[in-house]
């Protein structure tokens, strides 16, 4: 029999129904001079993820194509979460890895040792900083801009996700893709009302149309080169179909439904090293086993069958490198 483990969102959850997303506990910055107090340095900083979450998804995949993977270590907690939150394992079958910082149970004993009066909930990505023993950030987005710029004496700095002229079309389509889809995911399965999920779950598909438009003249969100906007959608539209059309009752339409979206998330799931970064079975069971208040039976299913290496067939629009 399946084991349900149990998460409690109460403190993210409105008068409403509606689910609240916490903010992020820890903003510290990590620059070139260090005169945020964090200097950028090899070696120095860890980066805790979790395979199923797309929050952590983005930085794994920008470590990725920064060729960061030798300046900053990551470690995967487990899939299965609890009240306790994001825990490590031994390395061994499907589970998480061990902690190689402090040989920590728990990720929350990272928060603990930074803050001891922390509260909510625990959060991946951590970004944890091992010359002062402390989490410098567990905001995804910030820690995306420090991995893309800070970096770049030892990574490649030739890829810029967040290039100069394009950032104010960057920024209006994240924080649409933020409100509407990346957190309007979670909005629609978290609800604990119709008319809460409802107000949820119509303006998401909404952006989806739009997106599939736009997608329809221009190779990537921001026009013709590929930036952190695209990978910040691609988080979510690559557990769209697995996870939040059923999951999440994100079912008015599926991403196969969206040519222009699914074509892209496609090319994007090709770009060298991005298909290892996708773990279906960590995404999976994360979310149909721990969210016990959506699936109490924590059933995982079997499907749906996806092939992410089918041609994306979006060569025909132009693309500037």
């Amino acid at each position: 029999m399946s084991t349900a483990y149990r998460t409690d969102l109460t403190r993210e959850t409105s008068a409403e129904g509606a689910f609240v997303r916490q903010r992020s506990g820890f903003r510290d910055w990590v620059s070139v001079d260090g005169s945020t107090g964090y200097r950028a340095e090899p070696a120095r900083y860890h980066l805790y993820v979790s395979l199923a979450c797309p929050w952590a998804h983005r930085t794994i995949i920008v470590r990725k194509l920064k060729g960061l993977e030798h300046v900053i270590s990551l470690s995967v907690v487990d899939p299965l979460r609890d009240e306790r939150g994001w825990r490590f394992g031994t390395g061994a079958g499907r589970g998480g890895e061990p902690d190689p910082v402090a040989g920590r149970a728990f990720l929350s004993e990272a928060y603990f040792a930074t803050d001891p009066a922390f509260e909510g909930r625990v959060t991946t990505p951590t970004l944890w900083d091992r010359e002062t023993g402390r989490v410098v950030s567990n905001e995804s987005a910030d820690i995306l801009r420090m991995l893309n710029t800070e970096f770049d004496e030892w990574g490649d700095s030739s890829v810029d996700l967040y290039p100069l002229d394009l950032r104010p079309e960057i920024d209006a389509v994240n924080e649409r893709v933020y409100e509407t889809v990346n957190n309007g995911v979670y909005r629609s399965g978290f609800a604990r009302t119709q008319e809460a999920y409802e107000a949820a779950v119509l303006p998401l598909f909404a952006t989806l149309d739009e997106l599939e438009e736009r997608l329809s003249g221009q190779r990537y969100l921001a026009g013709e080169r590929m930036t952190e906007a695209d990978w910040r959608l691609f988080v979510t539209l690559v557990r769209f179909d697995a996870v939040y059309h059923y999951h999440f009752k994100c079912n008015l339409r599926r991403l196969t439904d969206y040519p222009n979206l699914s074509g892209h998330t496609r090319e994007l799931f090709q770009v060298p090293g991005v298909a290892e970064t996708v773990n279906f079975d960590h995404i999976k069971r994360h979310y149909y086993m721990t969210h016990d208040s959506v699936n109490p039976t924590a059933i995982v299913p079997v499907g749906p069958e996806l092939d992410f290496r089918a041609p994306h067939g979006r060569e025909h629009l132009p693309v500037n490198a």
